[in-house]
């Protein structure tokens, strides 16, 4: 899908932007595995900001989980953020491990039609994740990385583990 989109842009001399958004954590440490494809096209990675260090990341968004009070002043500041980001960066792809940082991202690849990756977690081989069923109707492409969580998405593309 990206060598297509790449062979499209190049009539504009630019190669694909991509978006790598996570949480942190274990999400995040997924995303880093796919540096090499952020190496080989125009990519940038948006994380949370937290005590740990992710030299990768670009831009850094407040960590927020749906047990939290200010979550939805939280999420209206990320999606503010995400916003600005996105008008400097203009990313064609938006990939993603999940989790509420990703939202915003995701529903503006969906209003402005950019291609759209979700990449369900490696921690979850037995139960589908919210962000998964959210976010899977507007995949283009949605991959799982145990077979056992074909079951729970009907358009999911089992390719092994990230790690």
């Amino acid at each position: 899908m990206i060598k297509k989109m790449e062979k499209r842009k190049k009539v504009h001399n630019r190669k694909p932007r991509i978006c790598f958004v996570s949480s942190s954590g274990g999400h995040w440490e997924q995303l880093q595995k796919l540096k090499p494809l952020a190496d080989k096209y125009t990519g940038f990675f948006v994380t949370e900001k937290t005590k740990i260090e992710a030299p990768l990341a670009k831009y850094f968004m407040l960590q927020t989980d749906l047990k939290d009070k200010l979550m939805p002043l939280k999420m209206l500041w990320n999606a503010t953020y995400t916003l600005f980001i996105w008008i400097k960066e203009r990313p064609d792809f938006v990939i993603t491990t999940g989790t509420m940082v990703a939202y915003p991202f995701y529903l503006l690849a969906v209003l402005f039609r950019k291609k759209f990756i979700f990449i369900e977690t490696f921690g979850r081989a037995n139960m589908p994740t919210v962000a998964g069923k959210m976010m899977e109707k507007h995949a283009d492409l949605f991959i799982v990385q145990w077979e056992s969580q074909k079951k729970f998405y009907k358009n999911a593309v089992y390719v092994g583990c990230l790690y």
